[in-house]
């Protein structure tokens, strides 16, 4: 019997040993928690100005491609109605936007980005919209990218 003894004595000590190290991480933890929140408030401060930071860093970020120019076109596409059949609509309507825009803003590198081809694929591939209006940036390597123009 002492052998059962024992080991219920075994099993018992390392139970009371776990939780004191679990104590002294909960310990531990208000410690951090108490100087998180002296610290929140200089965090709220950095947290609302990061906000407004990134909101800076949207165009930050266009402006890190180096824009060179910047147009908004309303891109009629209403002879993809007419010229194409119904199961075609929708690819060619994404085509003749890019044509477009390579056209008018004289470069051969343009790409479409996922908010316009969304809004292009939105209906199906049968009823893309009849016009679409865009804004297309160019850089200073002539690559050019056609974003949804901003409401103003």
């Amino acid at each position: 019997m002492s052998d059962p003894e024992s080991k219920e004595e075994n099993a018992a000590e390392p139970a009371e040993e776990e939780p004191k190290q679990e104590a002294p991480a909960e310990e531990v933890e208000p410690e951090e928690v108490e100087a998180g929140e002296v610290a929140q408030p200089e965090t709220e401060e950095a947290e609302t100005a990061p906000p407004a930071a990134a909101a800076e860093e949207a165009p930050e970020g266009e402006e890190e491609i180096e824009v060179v120019e910047e147009k908004v076109y309303t891109i009629p596409l209403r002879h993809v109605w007419v010229v194409t059949s119904r199961g075609k609509r929708a690819p060619r309507a994404v085509r003749d936007v890019r044509n477009y825009v390579a056209r008018h803003m004289k470069s051969d590198e343009v790409a479409v980005s996922n908010e316009i081809n969304s809004e292009i694929w939105g209906r199906s591939i049968n009823k893309p919209p009849r016009k679409i209006k865009v804004r297309a940036v160019k850089d200073k390597e002539g690559k050019v990218i056609i974003y949804p123009a901003k409401a103003a």
